[in-house]
């Protein structure tokens, strides 16, 4: 079966709600982590949980993170051992996170502030997509990897 975490804060509800319908069209089984109301909850608490779920459960094929901009959510995700979180500003850019980084988590903005060029849904189709490209594409990630023993 496969599966997607999901976490989000309390500024995205309406855009993972998208997400989520999305998915489950597409056959995931969605393990949600995140607010279902507009209480204030902090990002990074979720980032975190999600993540930890990710790397302990290891049977995710990729999560999804969001809170009002996706940036302080992603930044949180990225501080955590084993995961890549990438922030597309597209299509393009979130299929080669993909194929380029293999980026295990994904991140979007849900406030009205953030746009996209296109529907979300369609960037998120782009990045499961995707194939990891491995070559000298793996080199580069296992650089970014090393990183974390700074």
């Amino acid at each position: 079966m496969k599966r997607v975490i999901i976490a989000n804060d309390h500024g995205a509800l309406e855009v993972k709600s998208q997400i989520v319908k999305h998915l489950e069209e597409r056959g995931y089984t969605i393990e949600d982590c995140g607010v279902n109301t507009t209480d204030s909850m902090d990002y990074p608490d979720k980032a975190e949980e999600a993540c930890r779920r990710f790397i302990e459960e290891g049977d995710y094929e990729f999560g999804v993170l969001l809170c009002t901009t996706g940036i302080g959510i992603s930044i949180s995700a990225n501080k955590c051992r084993g995961i890549r979180c990438a922030l597309p500003q597209n299509a393009w850019a979130a299929s080669m996170t993909r194929k380029h980084n293999n980026s295990n988590f994904i991140a979007f903005g849900g406030s009205p502030h953030i746009t996209y060029p296109e529907p979300v849904t369609e960037i998120l189709d782009a990045y499961i997509d995707a194939e990891f490209e491995g070559g000298r594409h793996q080199r580069r990630v296992d650089k970014i990897m090393k990183i974390e023993e700074v």
